[in-house]
């Protein structure tokens, strides 16, 4: 069945991008300024920190948490291990399996990143779950 939108959708749908935009602007420039690393790089710091897994997790699962190709996932994961923040390590019952853990340096920043992220998010919540409730009717 085919819903057709009204005026009222296109705008929570358009409030929400919005809002999202403008996090994603105050995320860019808060990583950049106090931790001079990419959108993509704290993400992975985030999605690596965020795992379940008691080893860390996959290089695999870290480019499907990132929704970007293993390469790329590759690229991401050597630069965070040259600045110390990210070590892979091969596990000892499949030498082909390769874990991502964060080093204590990364731990430390991301910990700072996350706070500041988390205070702006509580901030600019109520406008999108906003427009997400407003799609919902």
């Amino acid at each position: 069945m085919k819903k057709t939108l009204r005026a009222k959708d296109y705008a929570a749908l358009g409030d929400f991008r919005y809002a999202m935009r403008q996090f994603l602007r105050f995320s860019k420039e808060v990583i950049a300024a106090r931790a001079k690393l990419t959108p993509e790089q704290y993400e992975a710091l985030l999605a690596i920190k965020a795992s379940r897994q008691p080893h860390g997790m996959t290089v695999g699962e870290m480019s499907e948490r990132l929704q970007v190709r293993h390469h790329t996932a590759v690229s991401l994961l050597d630069k965070l291990e040259a600045r110390k923040l990210a070590l892979r390590k091969r596990t000892n019952t499949d030498r082909r399996t390769v874990n991502v853990q964060l080093t204590r340096a990364g731990t430390v920043l991301l910990s700072r990143l996350v706070l500041i992220h988390y205070r702006e998010m509580r901030r600019r919540a109520p406008t999108m779950i906003g427009a997400l409730q407003r799609l919902q009717k």
